[in-house]
């Protein structure tokens, strides 16, 4: 496959995104790919650790590759995305589950879908360059990939103010919020992989990182907690409209972009992951959501505005101040026969 290069070298397995063009998107066969290779390793002993990384100096994965997705739905066909995410989210849970050591060197962007390839390893490595992003409720989505759970277990309620504002986050800040472990220089990449390829040994990588700048979101660790600690949107909106921080403004800005739908529900499934704190458990509550957003939600509303007419004025079926609890409770209900069992085949 061009858009993906899946092979052993030395101690390793390697799993290298080869499409820079398309900012290395993630693609469904490319999902599947990177699964088989997980199935295979799990159980070669010839395998030390896995070393994940990609072409191109603008992004490790800047998302899913959601062009099909958008004609499917469009065309009335939701059951290629249901079967898209839920086999992306099983491809999740093995690499998060992984029995060995798992390195991600994370250039550039890396947001939505390749979160879920970067940022559930064991050693997952940043640079000078790297900017990490959960940015679905920009979509109508929510943060999914099992990116509920690294929101879920950030400091305080930075993981709602992440999820809600999509804000990006520099090496410093992605350490901070828990999306990455090291900062290494990306000049020293290319020797710190052949040296993991010939050796095996993932101490290499500690003796490698040298300390972040100081975490930005760290100061405003407080302003955060104030203003993002509500059970509900109407509660975060209450308190920011309320808050006399120089947070508050900005964070406003953000939110009035986003799918008020999509951030409701993310609120409402990063408190619920927050108290199971576990990955299974976040990416059944967020295939909750993903099952219905073309549906019943704004998801295909937001490609459009974003992606395909590129006009940035998507028409969200509800407002900030008038998103009903009851809607948001129906997006994230159990989903009976259609709920994510993690099996191939679905």
């Amino acid at each position: 496959m061009d858009d993906i290069s899946i092979r052993i070298s030395g101690q390793t397995g390697r799993i290298t995104l080869t499409r820079p063009k398309a900012l290395n998107a993630l693609s469904y066969d490319m999902c599947l790919a990177i699964e088989a290779a997980l199935d295979s390793w799990a159980t070669d002993d010839t395998v030390k650790m896995i070393v994940i990384d990609a072409e191109g100096d603008k992004a490790f994965c800047a998302g899913g590759d959601i062009a099909e997705l958008y004609d499917t739905g469009t065309a009335g066909d939701y059951a290629y995305g249901q079967r898209f995410w839920a086999d992306e989210y099983r491809m999740n849970a093995k690499l998060f589950e992984f029995p060995k050591p798992v390195v991600s060197f994370m250039q550039g962007f890396t947001m939505g879908g390749g979160v879920g390839v970067g940022c559930h390893g064991s050693h997952r490595i940043v640079g000078e360059s790297s900017q990490i992003a959960m940015p679905e409720v920009g979509i109508g989505l929510v943060p999914d990939v099992g990116g509920s759970l690294i929101l879920a277990r950030a400091p305080g309620r930075l993981g709602e103010y992440l999820g809600m504002t999509a804000a990006r986050l520099n090496a410093a800040d992605a350490i901070y919020a828990g999306f990455a472990d090291f900062f290494i220089p990306q000049d020293h990449w290319p020797t710190l992989i052949e040296q993991l390829e010939e050796t095996g040994d993932w101490t290499l990588i500690d003796a490698a990182a040298t300390p972040p700048e100081e975490s930005t979101l760290a100061a405003q660790q407080k302003d955060i907690d104030a203003n993002f600690g509500g059970e509900t949107l109407n509660d975060v909106l209450n308190a920011l409209h309320h808050a006399h921080d120089d947070l508050a403004p900005a964070a406003l800005k953000k939110l009035g972009r986003n799918s008020p739908l999509a951030m409701g529900a993310a609120l409402e499934i990063i408190h619920r992951v927050r108290t199971g704190d576990d990955i299974r458990f976040a990416l059944d509550q967020e295939y909750r959501f993903t099952f219905r957003a073309m549906e019943h939600g704004d998801f295909l509303e937001g490609i459009r505005a974003q992606i395909i007419d590129k006009d940035r004025n998507p028409q969200w079926k509800y407002t900030l101040e008038e998103v009903p609890a009851g809607v948001i409770t129906k997006m994230v209900l159990p989903l009976g026969s259609d709920a994510l069992t993690f099996e191939k085949g679905e």
